[in-house]
């Protein structure tokens, strides 16, 4: 294994402040979880658990560290309660604040019993995929989630609700807006806290984007409530961000060095980089709270922990010569 890397940032972007956009948002890191989750080699415990860390170190204010699932159905993470336990160890009570995902009831009954307090659940805007992904029907998906929320809410915990495939389907195609906004809806009366929409495939546009973020205006379902999720299979995610941006959603998921994919679509491929996300928020003006070197030493180390370099166009930029694998 290489030996860690340090990754200067020697340049940064000339600031050109945009008043129409939010002065701040907040940077929802997924790496841990939906970067890691569909490796194939398994990484080691210290090795999620560091990641974690540097995470938090570089400034990112909410890192979801793991999901609480059975081992047969994503077995990167079958050490979930172990990881949360080193977390503990390692970062006190802070650890306890790190959102978990759980499938279901039992899910969250780990989390109680690890003292939690912010945990996710995840849906889908189709049938197919409810089915592949719940092995429940697009309807009977919310039966399984309604007493998982309303346990989580009566025990004072945060919840939040992805839902997978808002931008198109690799089975069903075309996702119409209004039925994304009719399971978005749905999820909120169930009592989620905030709602995250991902295009799992990657097929979003900008256009789609305003689109689907105007239809929940019109729902009346407040901008502050919901979070864009995108991957960048077709190189569409920082365009896709941007529109978002302007639409006034502040709080954006990615994934530190572009990781990820989602193991029930194989069309999934990486998450839109924190990175690159980084370096656009901070050329825009808009305050993210997040050290860019640090966050570059932390995907070039993680490049050398997979042994692969990291799809980051920042990251290839600025961590360039600093030992990521070629």
């Amino acid at each position: 294994m290489p030996p860690e890397a340090t990754a200067t940032v020697e340049t940064l972007p000339d600031v050109v402040r945009d008043p129409t956009l939010p002065d701040r948002v907040t940077i929802y890191e997924v790496g841990p979880r939906d970067g890691l989750q569909n490796e194939q080699a398994l990484v080691p415990l210290a090795t999620k658990a560091a990641f974690v860390r540097r995470l938090l170190e570089a400034g990112l204010p909410v890192v979801e560290a793991t999901s609480l699932v059975h081992p047969r159905w994503v077995p990167q993470l079958a050490d979930a309660a172990d990881l949360v336990a080193a977390l503990l160890a390692d970062l006190g009570d802070r650890a306890r604040d790190l959102p978990v995902l759980v499938p279901n009831e039992r899910g969250l009954e780990r989390a109680l019993e690890l003292g939690l307090r912010h945990v996710a659940v995840f849906g889908s805007a189709t049938e197919t995929f409810a089915r592949r992904n719940l092995n429940r029907g697009l309807d009977e998906q919310f039966a399984m989630f309604a007493p998982t929320v309303a346990r989580a809410r009566e025990a004072g915990l945060e919840v939040r609700a992805y839902v997978s495939m808002c931008f198109g389907d690799p089975w069903e195609g075309r996702v119409p807006v209004a039925q994304v906004v009719e399971v978005g809806t749905r999820l909120f009366d169930l009592g989620a806290s905030q709602l995250s929409l991902g295009d799992t495939i990657g097929v979003g546009t900008a256009g789609h984007v305003t689109a689907l973020l105007g239809a929940f205006h019109e729902a009346g379902l407040p901008v502050e409530r919901l979070a864009v999720h995108f991957h960048d299979t077709y190189g569409q995610a920082l365009a896709n961000a941007m529109a978002a941006l302007r639409c006034g959603v502040t709080t954006f998921d990615a994934s530190a060095g572009g990781l990820g994919g989602c193991p029930y679509a194989r069309s999934a491929t990486g998450n839109l980089a924190t990175e690159d996300l980084v370096w656009l928020l901070t050329g825009l003006g808009v305050e993210h709270g997040v050290d860019l070197a640090r966050l570059v030493e932390t995907s070039v180390w993680m490049a050398g922990e997979l042994g692969r370099p990291s799809p980051s166009a920042v990251v290839r930029a600025l961590g360039a010569g600093a030992g990521t694998p070629g």
